[in-house]
């Protein structure tokens, strides 16, 4: 049992620091030799990449993030997958019991390393990539039916901000609709309510009417991001 747990333990920490990988931040310092925590939104994600290097590199950086989600939750998989076959695991311990919860946990573990990165200081951006990833790792459907959602609200509003914040408040009800297990409906809420939290500064602005749209620079001061 205790091998058991302590390989659980490690697919968390790989997880975390899987999410902590600072992708828009090694980006921008290499392209433009500039903090990216200074400028703009201050976050490290895609959307303030875009604003500072363009869609080339906010395409890049936003398709890394998101595919951090997926290695984090696809190495949960490995894990089972490979315990499944090995005689540590006790016989008491039911894996499919299991594996929606470590995966449900390693999901949240990488939602925090983006925005959180030890690499960064704790800071980071606001998970929204990196939450994709992971949805679509665990049930492609409810990770396309959430960016169709953020899709949609992004063609009629061209405001990043407002579209990522409707597809976290969707996902809870994607979960449900496709008939997702316990744990995953329980991500889909406490990830969407940090995502909406990770907002703070961008409800603000769209609250006053001054959140930048596709294309706008944003003039305010850098937030806070740590």
């Amino acid at each position: 049992m205790a091998i058991w747990l302590s390989l659980c333990g490690a697919s968390l920490v790989v997880a975390y620091l899987l999410g902590s990988f600072p992708t828009g931040y090694i980006a921008v310092k290499q392209l433009k030799g500039i903090d990216i925590r200074e400028v703009g939104s201050g976050s490290t994600g895609a959307t303030n990449v875009l604003r500072t290097l363009g869609k080339g590199a906010g395409a890049f950086v936003l398709g890394i993030d998101c595919l951090k989600g997926v290695l984090a939750i696809a190495l949960v998989y490995a894990l089972f997958n490979f315990a499944s076959n090995q005689d540590f695991i006790p016989p008491t311990v039911n894996l499919q019991l299991w594996q929606p919860w470590m995966v449900t946990l390693a999901g949240l573990a990488a939602i925090l390393g983006h925005s959180k990165s030890i690499f960064l200081g704790f800071t980071g951006g606001k998970s929204v990539a990196t939450s994709l990833g992971i949805l679509l790792a665990m049930s492609w459907q409810v990770g396309l039916a959430t960016l169709g959602v953020f899709a949609f609200v992004v063609a009629i509003s061209r405001i990043v901000s407002l579209s990522s914040m409707t597809g976290a408040i969707a996902v809870s009800i994607f979960m449900v609709v496709f008939y997702q297990p316990l744990p995953y409906i329980l991500f889909g809420i406490l990830g969407g309510l940090y995502v909406i939290m990770r907002h703070r500064s961008n409800i603000e602005r769209l609250l006053t009417g001054t959140e930048p749209k596709i294309g706008q620079i944003l003039t305010t001061e850098p937030e806070q991001t740590a």
